[in-house]
């Protein structure tokens, strides 16, 4: 297995954990869970698409706001689209 897709499944399933976890209300969760949902999904038919990847982190970062209780999960989320490859997110 490529060590990218396991660390985006491993950060994927910890936000996911965590969020769930999460008991204040969140206007948009079911946004940030359903996008957590298809992107497990996605890793686990092999290699996602940096593009689709890249959505998929705006749409949940979007949905969560600035939840400091998710923050680190969110961010190892990020870190591990990064190791697909392409330019940093936010720098292109």
């Amino acid at each position: 297995m490529d060590p990218r897709v396991e660390a985006l499944r491993a950060a994927v399933a910890r936000l996911h954990r965590e969020l769930a976890g999460y008991r204040a209300e969140l206007p948009d969760r079911w946004v940030a869970e359903e996008e957590l949902s298809a992107l497990a999904a996605e890793t686990a038919a092999g290699e996602p698409e940096m593009e689709r990847l890249r959505r998929s982190l705006l749409v949940i970062a979007g949905a969560l706001g600035s939840v400091s209780a998710l923050g680190s999960a969110l961010t190892e989320v990020r870190r591990a689209i990064e190791l697909f490859g392409g330019p940093p997110l936010g720098e292109d």
